[in-house]
């Protein structure tokens, strides 16, 4: 008589995104093109044409730059009010 197996529990490994939602017309069509060469990512929507290009640093990646693209979007517009003395 033999012991019965243990059930194997694989779990699957989360994955990044290769599209990302564009903050102008929101749909998923951002993509980021990194640039190990000149420390570049290019970030681009193909729905609406917005285009930026960041500067990155070596341990960056693709959700960076993405993140970088959003702050720059949803950043504060307005300039802070003068002090007056």
């Amino acid at each position: 008589m033999g012991r019965r197996r243990k059930k194997v529990v694989h779990i699957p490994k989360k994955k990044l995104p290769k599209f990302f939602s564009c903050p102008m017309c929101g749909k998923e069509t951002v993509r980021v093109e990194i640039s190990r060469a000149g420390d570049n990512a290019l970030t681009q929507c193909s729905s609406c044409g917005l285009k930026e290009e960041f500067p990155l640093k070596t341990a960056q990646g693709a959700v960076d730059a993405y993140c970088m693209l959003t702050d720059k979007i949803y950043g504060p517009t307005k300039t802070p009010p003068a002090t007056e003395q």
